[in-house]
């Protein structure tokens, strides 16, 4: 699976996106695979209140499932003006 990261979440992880092999079921599952990989993960992961998630490329909760996703992003909430 792809995963994307964006802005802020990008820059305390190191990568725009890598290649995840994973067992996760939902998001909240991908999460805890990604926290528990190193200090930078579990930085960039320690508030999800502030981070917004799109699986395949459609805004999407936590708990969202993942079976057959192809793509997950991770990026803070959106602004404008």
């Amino acid at each position: 699976m792809d995963v994307l990261y964006f802005a802020w979440v990008r820059e305390r992880i190191g990568l725009p996106r890598e290649q995840v092999e994973t067992q996760a079921r939902t998001v909240n599952d991908l999460v805890a695979e990604l926290r528990a990989r190193e200090e930078r993960y579990a930085a960039a992961f320690a508030d999800l209140s502030a981070l917004r998630v799109a699986v395949d490329q459609e805004l999407a909760d936590f708990d969202a499932p993942l079976d057959g996703a192809r793509e997950v992003a991770f990026f803070p909430p959106m602004t404008g003006g």
